[in-house]
């Protein structure tokens, strides 16, 4: 099994989830997040003052997946959050070991 992590633009979340739902992938969890990659934030007025926006709101998205599946649902995140603009985001994807569910005890595949 493999747990996917994207880390995408807020407003391109629905686009992701859509996404995932047409694949076949029924559960994720979403948080919020901030951060800065290449572009270090970016400036801002406010009531006639600049400042640094330094951390962008961001959305994180996880998914665990059978092994079989990873790229297929690594390249439905891309397409759907993609908008070819900086801060766009990042996907990568690490083993996972057990996965139980705690409501049934079921472990493996079967817990997905």
């Amino acid at each position: 099994m493999k747990l996917i992590t994207a880390i995408v633009k807020p407003y391109r979340l629905d686009e992701v989830k859509t996404a995932l739902q047409e694949i076949g992938v029924h559960g994720l969890t979403v948080t919020e997040a901030s951060g800065y990659g290449r572009q270090r934030g970016h400036t801002e007025v406010y009531r006639g003052a600049e400042y640094q926006v330094d951390l962008v709101p961001k959305a994180r998205i996880e998914v665990v997946v059978e092994d079989a599946d990873a790229d297929a649902v690594i390249d439905a995140i891309v397409r759907a959050a993609q908008t070819g603009k900086i801060g766009d985001g990042k996907v990568w994807a690490v083993p996972v070991e057990t996965v139980v569910r705690v409501r049934t005890g079921e472990r493996g595949p079967d817990a997905l």
